[in-house]
């Protein structure tokens, strides 16, 4: 599309002196940058600062609450706040997924403040219109006939909480032994999940897709979209399912911004497994899918009017705040 890609190395923490480094080296040559948008939190506070220095106006944008119920903490879960805590103090302005990603990361004054915006994580609606030519032909493709789909998207990490989504699974398939879950996506616990699936005997009614293309073409394919996520920012995977009239059975820790139709439904990570099923019990007793993808774009979620919004902002908003 004419952009240009450059890569930094890692922040790995004990690496800060060369990360630095780099993103010196990186500001000397190109000079050409007026704005930095910076998306990775746990090293924004060094690369903010050092564009701060070259007199660049610098952004920071949350995705996560980071939010976890765990009471063992990984060490990247506990470093990352200590890392990133200084960027409410550095950044120009400050955008987040949902007010609760902000608020997690840069506290409720700025929040609060005429210095942060909610960036909606807003998709192509008109690619999300449901069509039931296109559910019946991904059916078929998928060798699925009258079985109840469930279908989940999402990276396999430990924040997506996968290994929880195939208990629940688990237990409705022994309510309803024709029911498949599809799981949409890539990550470092797939090996986990899969071994996961075939010691509970379900690898004949668990599909992997791998990483797809053509998401919201699968997401009309499915019956309801369950996400037991731990922790989350505003997660787009919603917003997209919510585009294609699916059900959302979602878990209380992803923020109550992100219902923006009547299809979603939260449930308590410390509530029985019971719960979770009562709520797909009652989706599989069928529902009318419509085309909700303009609820979606009155609501703000049409990512042609969030790339209108950003271009205005970066040619005029930084030039009246310096």
């Amino acid at each position: 599309m004419g952009g240009n890609i450059y890569y930094i190395p890692r922040f790995k923490g004990y690496n800060y002196l060369s990360y630095r480094k780099e993103w010196i080296k990186f500001f000397n040559i190109h000079k050409e940058y007026k704005v930095i948008h910076g998306h990775i939190g746990s090293c924004a506070a060094i690369y903010l600062q050092i564009a701060k220095e070259y007199g660049l106006y610098t952004i920071a944008h949350s995705h996560s609450t980071k939010k976890t119920t765990k009471k063992i903490k990984t060490p990247q879960e506990i470093l990352f706040p200590v890392f990133s805590y200084p960027t409410r103090f550095i950044a120009d302005y400050f955008f987040g997924c949902s007010k609760l990603a902000g608020k997690y990361r840069y506290g409720d004054k700025i929040v609060a403040s005429d210095r942060f915006e909610v960036i909606n994580n807003a998709v192509r609606t008109q690619d999300y219109i449901f069509n039931e030519d296109i559910r019946i032909k991904y059916r078929n493709e998928f060798n699925l006939k009258d079985q109840f789909v469930i279908i989940h998207v999402g990276r396999f990490d430990v924040p997506k909480n996968q290994t929880y989504l195939i208990d629940i699974f688990k237990e409705y398939h022994k309510v309803d032994e024709s029911s498949i879950l599809v799981l949409v996506g890539e990550g470092p616990l797939k090996k986990v999940l899969e071994e996961k699936v075939k010691a509970l005997n379900l690898q004949e009614s668990v599909i992997f897709t791998g990483i797809r293309n053509d998401v919201p073409d699968l997401l009309k394919m499915g019956d309801v979209f369950v996400f037991p996520s731990i922790y989350e920012g505003l997660p787009v995977t919603l917003i997209e399912a919510q585009a294609t009239g699916l059900k959302c059975i979602v878990s209380d820790t992803v923020t109550e911004e992100v219902k923006v139709t009547n299809l979603v439904e939260f449930v308590g990570l410390s509530e029985p497994i019971d719960s979770w099923l009562q709520k797909i019990s009652a989706a599989s007793n069928s529902y009318s899918r419509v085309d909700r993808s303009n609820d979606l774009a009155i609501s703000g979620y049409d990512i042609k009017e969030t790339a209108v919004f950003l271009e205005d902002f970066y040619i005029n908003r930084h030039n009246n705040d310096m």
